[in-house]
């Protein structure tokens, strides 16, 4: 569990933790809590960022990568290790003495609440540890020329897949495709849909 052996960087992420006021943390842990549960596939830093900014809080961007990251290892590493919400405060405290009591109590009441619901969903995610994805953006386009021909004239699709992985992180995936490629791709995603809902 993040936090057990205190460092600098441990407690620093821990200070900027309890800058956070507890209706931010807790909207913070509920959202990474969410991801968790399976019931949104995955942590969007980015609307996180948002909110701490319209907040008046003020992180740079590798803060808030590390209290994100530190908040999800310790919600994950509690529910692999199955501990209480009364273990996991006490861990805590244990690790850093930069805890304020409040993000503890946040931390309390969250993980009291909706930690069997985090170990159920992640037994049946054991399972299944691929990614998810998560949205699939497209665009058509038009290739007029390139370096070695000068009359190209070829169409393309270009698509923009955001993946979340099995941590939770938000990725971005872009490839081109020519229309007969396109063509084949939407196909096969016609005939898995038909197949999903025979299930």
């Amino acid at each position: 569990m993040p936090g057990l052996d205190s460092s600098p960087s441990v407690d620093k992420t821990v200070e900027n933790i309890g800058r956070l006021p507890p209706d931010l943390l807790a909207e913070t842990c509920q959202q990474i809590l969410s991801h968790l549960q399976g019931q949104v596939r995955g942590v969007d830093s980015a609307e996180i960022s948002d909110k701490f900014q319209r907040a008046g809080i003020r992180l740079d961007q590798e803060a808030l990568q590390e209290v994100v990251q530190f908040l999800f290892l310790t919600f994950r590493s509690t529910e692999k290790n199955n501990l209480s919400a009364d273990v996991l405060v006490a861990r805590l405290g244990e690790g850093s003495s930069k805890w304020s009591k409040t993000a503890l109590q946040v931390l309390h009441r969250l993980w009291s609440d909706q930690g069997t619901l985090v170990n159920t969903h992640q037994e049946s995610q054991a399972m299944l540890s691929i990614g998810q994805l998560v949205d699939m953006q497209w665009k058509l386009g038009m290739a007029v020329s390139s370096d070695t021909c000068r009359s190209l004239n070829s169409p393309h699709v270009s698509l923009l897949l955001k993946i979340a992985d099995t941590s939770g992180q938000i990725s971005q995936r872009s490839f081109e495709m020519t229309i007969a490629q396109f063509q084949n791709f939407y196909r096969q995603f016609k005939e898995m849909a038909a197949v999903l809902e025979t299930v």
